[in-house]
């Protein structure tokens, strides 16, 4: 099994050990992946892909090969993407400085900022593109999965992203799969509060309830309609996939500003008082599309959550 459990001495401020191989043009900028096949040639028997995003370390040279063996484990043949969000450090790193190549500030493309290329454009816009493959016409499926700061973006996108609807126009059904972020993105201002929700003392953290963590002072370039918002995003399939012992409070990739605190102590619990708010906030339901499972004896372990039994089930249904 390969993992790679996002510990050590190795940071995000540290250049990325390898780029990936292969480009996709983003309107102007370059944005760099891996994949099992080509990209710009047509996949006419393809019928369900897996887009993987990478953690912190902005690892996807790690992440794809995980999520291949992943896919062989599974016996499934469909597409894996392994998309990479490098940042300045990087280019310098690879003698790629003033090179077409997209990149974004250590922290805003867990968010979905825009890129401090040129032409400037959203990490989740980026998603948007992998997301809508034309090239594929027997394409029923995809899956995009986020592990740690990969699992942040990827609840963000699951809220505030594009392509749901439009992929589901042409009959392709999109899934979100959110291991062990640090933080959620809530729809309102209540918190886990007393084995039920209520607005927290905000006092002490008074931005807690801002983007990243909530909705207050949404970046403009979003362009969503908050008033539809929460309706849409109850709509969509999101699968919550956590890691029974990813409950360190210390962890040293843990967010533990006093915002992603209010959501709780530890990666676990945050995912546990989530998946409850969203049937406090939009009745039982919603359980039918966002579901939620846990992974016993592991922790922050993106390989070994992919590859567990319960990681296969959703990434190759």
């Amino acid at each position: 099994m390969l993992t790679s459990p996002e510990v050590g001495k190795v940071s995000q401020k540290d250049p990325v050990a390898a780029i990936a191989d292969q480009r996709i043009d983003l309107g102007g900028a370059e944005f760099p992946l891996y994949a099992s096949a080509p990209l710009f040639e047509p996949g006419p028997d393809i019928d369900h892909a897996v887009v993987v995003i990478h953690g912190t370390l902005r690892n996807a040279d790690i992440y794809f090969p995980g999520m291949m063996e992943a896919r062989r484990k599974a016996g499934a043949r469909g597409l894996v993407i392994a998309p990479q969000f490098l940042a300045k450090v990087d280019l310098e790193k690879h003698g790629l400085a003033g090179s077409r190549l997209a990149f974004w500030s250590l922290d805003g493309w867990k968010e979905g900022a825009l890129s401090e290329s040129d032409p400037p454009m959203s990490s989740f816009a980026a998603l948007d593109h992998l997301a809508d493959r034309k090239r594929y016409p027997k394409l029923r499926s995809v899956v995009v999965a986020g592990h740690s700061a990969g699992g942040q973006i990827g609840h963000r996108y699951a809220v505030l992203g594009g392509a749901d609807e439009r992929l589901a126009e042409k009959g392709i059904a999109l899934t979100h799969v959110v291991a062990n972020p640090s933080a959620y993105l809530y729809l309102t201002p209540e918190r886990t509060a007393g084995g039920g929700f209520a607005i927290p003392d905000a006092s002490a953290c008074p931005d807690y309830d801002d983007y990243k963590y909530g909705l207050g002072k949404l970046p403009v370039h979003f362009g969503v309609d908050r008033a539809r918002l929460g309706a849409r995003y109850a709509k969509r399939r999101v699968a919550f996939l956590l890691g029974e012992v990813d409950n360190d409070p210390q962890h040293p990739q843990l967010d533990r500003t006093c915002c992603a605190a209010a959501q709780g102590p530890n990666r676990f619990d945050r995912g546990k008082a989530f998946h409850a708010y969203e049937r406090w906030l939009f009745g039982e339901c919603v359980a039918a599309r966002h579901t939620l499972a846990t992974v016993p004896g592991i922790g922050h372990d993106n390989a070994a959550m992919f590859q567990s039994e319960q990681g296969l089930a959703l990434l190759f249904p």
